[in-house]
């Protein structure tokens, strides 16, 4: 019985690596709300009206920075989530911290499909260096529009990061692609980037989870959303 117990603890026990990255995240979100602490306080004893709204936009964005960190903090538990809630939240958030500012309009379109939070976190950071990529490269400082798109695809859960922007065959340069490429590799997945003359499309596909089928659409523009 002992050594079924000792058997179980070493299965479950967490690799170095994950108690690393999980720490580093722990340091990372202190230092934050450190800094934004220190800010506010700061905003608060100010008596120059335009040191302190400077102060407060400044807070404001490390709160919004903070925002995207906590979305893509690795799950402590590995349980069963909705994937297209999960990235509704972490779209939010990148809109807020790195979107407005730009003019750069984010729309989604989603179908509930539920997946394990570990899958749903390496979609979502992929998700995240496919939209933050196409904000910084593909329309050179104008306004534009980035729309994606969760769906099925026979067996497969196919996510779809589509901007207007320029044609580029190099519009993820770096090692960009090859983080999305690794990511989608752990989740026996595979990416595709098809550029034209109305902008890039970038197509990820992996074995997909449990599917409802019913769409939930939100084609609204979530940089000016306020929920």
């Amino acid at each position: 019985m002992s050594n079924n117990m000792n058997m179980m603890s070493a299965v479950q026990e967490p690799s170095i690596e994950h108690i690393l990255l999980r720490e580093m995240s722990h340091r990372m979100n202190n230092e934050l709300s450190s800094a934004i602490g220190v800010i506010a306080v700061a905003a608060a004893r100010s008596e120059n009206d335009e040191a302190r709204a400077t102060l407060i936009a400044v807070q404001n964005q490390l709160q919004n920075y903070a925002g995207v960190h906590h979305s893509l903090a690795m799950p402590e538990y590995d349980t069963a989530i909705e994937l297209n809630a999960y990235l509704h939240r972490l779209c939010k958030a990148i809109s807020r911290s790195k979107l407005e500012g730009c003019g750069i309009e984010l729309s989604l379109s989603l179908y509930p499909v539920r997946m394990s939070s570990g899958r749903c976190w390496l979609l979502g950071m992929i998700v995240f260096e496919l939209v933050t990529n196409a904000a910084r490269h593909a329309f050179s400082g104008r306004s534009g529009a980035i729309h994606l798109e969760l769906l099925t695809n026979g067996k497969l859960v196919e996510c779809r990061v589509t901007d207007n922007g320029r044609s580029n065959t190099e519009v993820m340069p770096g090692c960009g692609l090859k983080i999305v490429e690794a990511l989608a590799r752990h989740l026996s997945g595979t990416v595709s980037v098809h550029s034209g003359n109305g902008g890039t499309t970038s197509i990820v596909l992996i074995p997909e989870g449990v599917w409802s089928g019913r769409r939930t659409d939100y084609d609204i523009d979530i940089t000016r959303s306020g929920n």
